[in-house]
């Protein structure tokens, strides 16, 4: 969405069918820039009449309420002036998993699955034996990074850390909601400061992009996602600087450190990995664009 829009919906929404409605959201949105917005008219109908995919086509002919109408206009106006769908509706799919947010929470998005897959290869090629996984993630928001691992390694426990008492409650709750509460546990402090590990595994997407590009940002994320959760200070590089060499003393010999980072910064945090006395042994994994999103280096032993 390129900028604030704010139309009268009236016209496409009163007096319609759920069909009509739709189709007409789908083409405001796409006059307004969206790219996806065929999906985002489907799930803001879905959400304003409580109707899934299958139930939008099965009534697609019957006219919609005026207190549907009334729902429907309200989201259509909050989209339009450029709120993300996931923040409209309050939820977010990451790793096919279902993640309530918050406005002290990032909003998942796919490029950071890059982090949970070089995890998951780098766990399953040097899985332990006899002993529980232990996983930690720094600044652990949603939660979605954490839980989608403990989602797939069904014996590890994990530890989120943030900074923000509301990001930790939201955490929480979808570890709740995803029947993972009893193999997850969430701390506020400073990056990894109150753990003491070890961790076989640490992840983290951390702010970075550099404090004056952040006013450059699209519409969604400057005045939708928390600046706590993107200001990676005057370089972008400030929580790496933190957070690497804390990492590095809570890992067992031959754990892994692995961190989301923004284009053109895979280089430079190795850098910092090496200076911390982390080794590289693979290429950073890229992500659906090509950009090497997740950026890995293990403790050797000594």
């Amino acid at each position: 969405m390129p900028g604030r829009i704010d139309p009268s919906v009236a016209d496409f929404v009163s007096g319609s069918s759920i069909e009509s409605a739709r189709r007409g959201l789908a083409a405001r949105l796409r006059s307004a820039g969206a790219e996806e917005a065929e999906l985002e008219a489907r799930m803001l109908a879905g959400a304003a009449l409580g109707l899934d995919l299958t139930g939008l086509v099965t009534q697609a002919a019957r006219p919609i309420t005026p207190q549907e109408a009334a729902q429907l206009q309200q989201y259509a106006q909050r989209r339009l002036a450029g709120e993300p769908v996931a923040r409209i509706l309050g939820t977010r799919e990451f790793w096919g998993l279902p993640f309530q947010l918050s406005d002290a929470t990032l909003v998942p998005r796919p490029d950071t699955e890059a982090v949970v897959e070089l995890a998951l290869e780098i766990f399953r090629e040097s899985a332990t034996t006899g002993r529980r996984p232990r996983i930690a993630d720094i600044g652990t928001g949603s939660g979605a990074i954490l839980l989608a691992l403990l989602h797939e390694i069904p014996d590890a426990f994990g530890v989120g850390t943030d900074l923000s008492l509301t990001a930790l409650g939201t955490a929480r709750g979808n570890a709740a909601a995803l029947g993972l509460a009893d193999r997850a546990a969430f701390v506020a402090c400073s990056y990894a400061a109150a753990l003491s590990g070890p961790f076989d595994l640490i992840v983290s997407n951390p702010p970075y992009i550099p404090s004056a590009e952040i006013p450059k940002l699209s519409i969604e994320v400057r005045e939708h996602d928390p600046h706590l959760a993107l200001d990676g200070g005057n370089d972008g590089y400030d929580a790496y600087r933190a957070l690497i060499p804390q990492a590095a003393e809570r890992l067992v010999p031959g754990g892994a450190l692995i961190v989301e980072a923004g284009q053109g910064q895979a280089r430079n945090i190795e850098t910092l990995m090496g200076a911390a006395a982390l080794s590289m042994d693979r290429p950073p994994k890229a992500d659906l664009a090509g950009i090497p999103r997740a950026v890995s280096a293990r403790k050797m032993p000594p």
